[in-house]
């Protein structure tokens, strides 16, 4: 059976994102327009716009597009922002940040991963992808300061090198427990502090490094 992917990505945005309140236009756009089943096995194409997250390699996973969306939103980007993003996985994510952001940094600790999915964005023709393979809990000093961050492991606490890398107002998503379930939090840097928000609990792969699980 042929599947019509732009059928199945359009049902996607109405079923899974504008039906649980996800709002902001840049993001439903991106959604709309990704090719999200490049960024998966060809075994697991017809299951590209299903409702969960997808096993990539290395026991990673592509993140449920719900998921997805609400993260993106919450960073409240805008054309100018610079983003860095921790965990590159299937890339999915960092080309939903591209379609809305100028510049998107992203680190995988995974080479493997991070060639397949620097060359499906290179494919669709992201040229505001830049991408390294390192510890992510480190960030990537030398690009600092981020408008907005983004973590797509669970840490068991927010690691320092990030919040230093963020800029004035910068926002921060990040999920943060235990190796198996952990709470979505809002970090935004104030001038005297860091403003904290629980938005809602999840479910991410471990985030590995010094910052991170060991």
């Amino acid at each position: 059976m042929t599947i019509d992917y732009d059928q199945a990505r359009e049902k996607m945005v109405n079923s899974q994102l504008l039906a649980r309140g996800i709002r902001d236009q840049n993001v439903l756009a991106a959604m709309r327009k990704i090719p999200r089943h490049l960024f998966v096995g060809d075994y697991l194409q017809d299951q590209a716009y299903d409702d969960r997250p997808l096993p990539i390699a290395r026991q990673q996973t592509i993140s449920q597009p719900y998921m997805v969306a609400l993260m993106t939103e919450a960073l409240e980007l805008s054309r100018q922002d610079r983003v860095l993003e921790i965990g590159t996985g299937s890339g999915y994510q960092a080309a939903v940040l591209a379609e809305i952001c100028d510049t998107v940094y992203t680190v995988e600790k995974f080479p493997e991963l991070l060639d397949q999915a620097a060359a499906v964005c290179r494919q669709l023709g992201y040229r505001n992808i830049i991408a390294k393979s390192d510890d992510g809990t480190l960030g990537w000093p030398e690009h600092q300061p981020y408008d907005a961050i983004l973590v797509t492991a669970g840490a068991p606490q927010v690691p320092q090198p990030l919040l230093d890398q963020l800029a004035e107002g910068g926002r921060m998503l990040i999920p943060v427990g235990g190796d198996l379930i952990q709470e979505l939090k809002k970090l935004t840097r104030r001038t005297d502090r860091i403003v904290e928000e629980r938005l809602i609990g999840c479910q991410f792969v471990p985030l590995r490094g010094k910052h991170g699980w060991q």
